[in-house]
């Protein structure tokens, strides 16, 4: 973690640093971006660049966990080169353009930073970075069987039945689902949108972008929130007029 990270969900950080390069044509912006990644125990710096070519002579016989790319440099810029490097896991661009933000989400950016960076800016960024390779690395895989009515969730090496009645709602995270009961939770690898299209889960409300509700558990809905049980889940925009609809019954 960062020295100065203020983002709420902080975890166990004894595991390995994950290693990253830094990749900037501009002198002053690598030593920059060096400075801010050395205050952050987590990230391990494997090498600084100047230059595109360079980073990817490099990675021909290496592997890292995470890109930190400038966007604007010359010959190969950085959406292309993480287009060539879309084996890393994570990539954040670092630039003082913030035109290419759309661009660089195509090329699944986790993150788009604009220069100056702060150092409050830079460690929320690690840390929510921190908390996805804990939920990539710790995510149980998860087996659909016996109908419509049960899973088995893998967590190490048992298999845990659940109901599907028992499931409160899901959480969408990236590539992975938060499964959430009253009582626990377990972290899958599928998305939110392809575990919804399952037959097992048609049972389930989207009210948000990253959130979907079982809807014999909505107690109360708001302009801005669906309560179920003990929970309290936000309202997407978009999903507001299938909400209205089910209020008015």
């Amino acid at each position: 973690m960062c020295s100065k990270s203020w983002y709420p969900t902080i975890r166990d950080m004894s595991t390995k640093p994950y290693s990253c390069i830094i990749v900037d044509d501009n002198e002053i912006d690598r030593l920059t971006v060096l400075a801010h990644a050395r205050r952050c125990k987590t990230l391990q710096i494997a090498g600084i660049f100047q230059s595109a070519s360079e980073a990817l002579l490099f990675l021909q016989n290496r592997n890292v966990d995470i890109l930190l790319l400038d966007i604007d440099m010359p010959e190969v810029n950085g959406l292309e080169l993480r287009r060539r490097l879309m084996q890393v896991p994570a990539c954040i661009f670092i630039t003082s353009y913030p035109d290419y933000a759309a661009d660089s989400f195509a090329v699944d950016a986790f993150d788009y930073l604009v220069k100056p960076i702060h150092a409050d800016r830079f460690a929320h960024t690690i840390t929510r970075l921190e908390l996805f390779f804990e939920i990539k690395n710790k995510a149980r895989l998860f087996d659909l069987s016996l109908g419509a009515e049960t899973i088995f969730v893998k967590d190490g090496h048992q298999q845990i039945k659940l109901n599907l009645y028992e499931i409160v709602y899901l959480e969408g995270l990236r590539d992975y689902t938060r499964i959430v009961t009253s009582e626990r939770q377990y972290t899958v690898l599928a998305s939110i949108g392809n575990l919804l299209q399952q037959r097992p889960f048609q049972s389930f409300l989207r009210v948000h972008r990253s959130y979907a509700v079982q809807r014999h558990y909505i107690d109360r809905i708001d302009a801005h929130h669906i309560y179920a049980r003990q929970f309290m889940l936000p309202v997407g925009r978009s999903y507001r007029a299938v909400l209205e609809s089910i209020s008015a019954r």
